[in-house]
């Protein structure tokens, strides 16, 4: 993410970056809104798949009418004398609690009197001994009568009401949720199975808007009256719980205390429900099934037949039969594990959800550190939620904050690269415009420095001026315009006068600062050429004047008398000249000197220095002295003095030896000051005339 440093910045590079960071952010928003509850059951169900409940405990068996028992006993519906065999058979084997996830709410199609009128050709006592015959319903109904069995009803929108009204099992007091599921009509078993039931429960779950059940009522109402869920009915038989009592976001069962959504729903957690806990019904019938299969267990029927039985999908399975399904909700009323939607969860989402757009808005202007820690509160919400899911039972969307979160990260993200990308756009127009100015810069720079350079005496001037003194100087500007320069002026036929200086700054200014004291010096220097002293203090009092900014010059002046070497010095703030032996001894002429001109009003005394023929008299600006290399070390008066330089010949030799030597130390570094060097060696006063100038 593009870090923005400086308010100005800041201010510039917003004109997209808000925008496009509330866009985003908002279109997010929207998305987790409209999209919400399809992620979250999506995320959910996975969670689920990742970690299902674990049934190895569990004490509810399930005894299946499959295939196998129709192929033998027959054709389902399957005669009540099957149906009594069977229930005697599981409560004969230690049950104590039976339920039917089947409904009988017809009489039994194998009845005494439809068998006399199937067979008219019977004998009128044949047909009134099988008329007399007990009907299979009032035998299985004394079997239901004498073991714990909980029957089945369904609510229905349409049909025919119960002949009585249903009769309530157990008392449903409290407070209910307000939106429970409600039927106009009751559908239950025949009377004489009916009324003589421990228990009686509704079947009724209705799976979610995309076909899956993720959850069973526990209350519903019938005709008005509020009725428990098979579920909760085997559980409450199971418990001998008397009261269920009800509040708006919960169900109380003995000690239980049940969550429940707006329509008084379990949301269930689901797992693979036991193989060795499924049973079938053609096992159970045959005499050598174990004695105490179905000791101290809940045993619940259903069917599983081919064209029998009621197939669902569910978080854990596209397919599952429906009675495994209430199995699953038996046993988590028994044991626990239910899953819990609290109220808080979606006001917690959404509070998350703003304190990472929040986050990522803070993070898009502090550093890597801050950036880093966002992450991790990005990877916190998820690891949270799923630690909430796995340890606690919380269904708590870790989608919807991550969604909001990160669309303002992609917000922020895309309107810093539109930001960038215009003010990249404005950076190469204002660089073209640079380009165009520094050319235009670049040609008055040239223009200064062909002008600075013309300033200062060929070398073909010097080395030409007197017969009796070998003289050369060097000037390389570095990259601006400086105000170094050099000066050789003949007084007399005997004396010359030398000018050495350097100007405070660089650019422009230097230069017309280093034109005015040269053109100044090279006038005093002619009329004031007896008296240094004067010289000096007038060419300070006229670089004094006007001076508002406040510009000085390093200056060393000198007179060579070459009749005899001797030579007169004045330094205002310079570096001091090198002498050099003919021996190659190189020493320095440690001068008084004074303050640089233009500064203030100095009495600048004059120094003597003779040279012997032969002595070579090195003048210099400190853009040597102090010329840099890459580690920012110095090239010093030491390696001045020590260096291969002095060792040469002529004057020429001595000032290239001496430019090699420092661009060699720089090795490539750009220079930061003009490299200035000028060599005097007196030859002596030789016989001979001056040769002519200009030859």
């Amino acid at each position: 993410m593009t870090v923005l440093n400086s308010s100005s910045e800041s201010v510039r590079r917003g004109r997209w970056l808000w925008p496009l960071w509330a866009l985003i952010t908002l279109a997010a928003v929207a998305a987790s809104i409209l999209t919400g509850e399809v992620t979250r059951r999506a995320m959910f169900d996975r969670w689920q798949a990742i970690s299902p409940r674990d049934l190895s405990a569990t004490q509810i068996d399930v005894v299946l009418i499959d295939s196998e028992s129709i192929a033998a006993v027959g054709a389902w519906p399957w005669p009540r004398y099957y149906m009594a065999r069977l229930t005697e058979e599981i409560a004969a084997r230690g049950a104590t609690v039976i339920g039917f996830d089947i409904l009988f709410s017809e009489a039994d199609r194998v009845r005494p009197d439809l068998f006399v009128k199937l067979y008219p050709e019977l004998s009128a006592s044949a047909a009134g001994e099988v008329g007399a015959l007990e009907p299979m319903d009032q035998l299985f109904g004394r079997v239901i009568g004498a073991a714990p069995v909980v029957l089945a009803r369904a609510g229905a929108d349409t049909g025919s009401a119960a002949p009585h009204p249903l009769p309530i099992d157990v008392q449903i007091t409290g407070a209910l949720p307000r939106t429970i599921a409600s039927w106009p009509v009751g559908i239950s078993a025949i009377p004489e199975l009916d009324d003589v039931a421990l228990g009686h429960g509704l079947v009724n779950v209705r799976p979610d808007s995309d076909g899956v059940i993720r959850s069973v009522p526990l209350v519903m109402r019938v005709a008005g009256q509020a009725m428990p869920g098979l579920a909760l009915e085997i559980a409450r038989a199971k418990l001998e719980v008397g009261e269920i009592r009800g509040e708006r976001d919960a169900i109380n069962l003995a000690t239980r205390r049940i969550p429940v959504d707006e329509q008084a729903r379990m949301l269930l957690h689901f797992g693979t429900f036991p193989p060795a806990n499924i049973v079938s019904a053609a096992e159970v019938l045959k005499t050598a099934f174990p004695d105490r299969a179905f000791a101290n267990k809940i045993v619940l029927i259903g069917l599983s037949a081919e064209g029998t039985s009621d197939i669902v999908a569910t978080p854990g399975a596209s397919e599952e039969f429906g009675v495994l399904i209430q199995a699953q909700a038996i046993d988590t009323l028994l044991r626990g594990g239910w899953l819990e939607r609290p109220r808080w969860a979606e006001a917690a989402e959404w509070g998350a959800a703003l304190a990472l757009a929040l986050a990522a808005l803070v993070a898009a202007f502090a550093n890597r550190l801050v950036r880093i820690g966002l992450g991790i509160a990005f990877a916190g919400v998820a690891v949270s939620a799923w630690f909430a899911f796995d340890g606690l039972g919380l269904l708590i969307d870790p989608v919807r904050p991550l969604l909001v979160g990160g669309g303002s990260v992609v917000g922020l993200v895309f309107g810093s690269f539109v930001d960038s990308r215009r003010e990249r756009e404005r950076l190469r127009d204002m660089l073209v415009q640079e380009r165009i100015v520094a050319a235009q810069a670049e040609g008055e720079l040239q223009t200064a420095r062909a002008i600075q350079l013309s300033m200062v005496p060929p070398r073909a001037t010097l080395a030409a001026m007197d017969l009796r003194i070998d003289c050369d100087a060097l000037l390389e500007p570095a990259q601006s315009v400086g105000g170094d320069f050099y000066d050789l002026v003949r007084i007399d036929e005997h004396r010359i006068g030398f000018v050495m200086a350097d100007v405070t700054g660089k650019g422009v200014p230097a230069a017309l600062f280093m034109a005015m004291s040269k053109a100044l010096t090279q006038s005093t220097l002619s009329r004031d050429s007896d008296d240094l002293a004067q010289a000096a203090a007038a060419i300070n009092l006229e670089l004094s004047k006007g001076n508002e900014e406040a510009m000085s010059v390093t200056m060393l002046l000198g007179v060579l008398d070459l009749t005899n070497g001797a030579i007169q010095l004045m330094s205002a703030g310079h570096e001091d000249p090198i002498r050099v032996t003919p021996a190659k001894v190189a020493t320095p002429c440690r001068l008084e000197g004074g303050p640089p001109f233009g500064i203030t009003e100095f009495a600048y005394p004059v120094e003597a220095l003779m040279l012997g023929a032969g002595d070579a008299l090195i003048l210099l600006t400190d853009g040597i002295t102090e010329a840099q290399n890459a580690s920012g070390a110095l090239y010093g008066h030491k390696r001045m003095l020590t260096g291969g330089a002095i060792a040469q010949a002529t004057s020429t030799d001595i000032c290239e030896a001496i430019r090699d030597d420092v661009r060699l130390f720089e090795d490539g570094t750009d220079a930061t000051d003009d490299l200035t060097v000028m060599v005097i060696r007196y030859l002596g006063n030789l016989p001979r005339p001056r040769r002519p100038s200009g030859q």
